[in-house]
């Protein structure tokens, strides 16, 4: 699902548990920064699937090298995407970005940074209220 904030498109996407295992088995030397050691989310959002709850991801659909919006390329070996072992993720045809499910940037690519996080927080488990933190509200 996209929604929009400020502006730009905030993709909500539902991961299941093999997209999650996927994720959390993928090797670290691939990713740039597979900590997040770059803010590019709020402090509250930590762990490798960086979201609240593993199974909803909330990202900012634009890529962070020159604002195009990446495709959403969630099966594995997915054609298109420029690589071998590919587990899934999403990718930016424009100049050839690539990031994992939990939006972070895989190494070599122009991408400079992981997709951006925005501030979120459940209002219940239907309902995601994008721009505002729990702390906030």
């Amino acid at each position: 699902m996209t929604v929009e904030w400020r502006g730009k498109p905030v993709w909500i996407v539902n991961r299941t548990p093999e997209m999650i295992e996927r994720t959390e088995a993928l090797e670290v030397d691939r990713l740039a920064d597979p900590d997040s050691s770059v803010p590019q989310q709020p402090a509250y959002i930590e762990g490798y699937m960086r979201s609240i709850k593993p199974e909803i991801g909330v990202l900012v659909g634009i890529c962070t090298h020159l604002g195009c919006s990446p495709l959403f390329k969630p099966e594995p070996d997915a054609e298109g995407v420029g690589t071998t072992n590919w587990p899934g993720g999403f990718f930016c045809p424009c100049h050839g970005s690539r990031f994992d499910l939990a939006g972070r940037v895989f190494t070599n690519v122009p991408a400079p940074t992981n997709l951006v996080v925005p501030p979120y927080r459940f209002d219940s488990d239907e309902i995601i209220v994008v721009g505002e933190d729990k702390e906030t509200a």
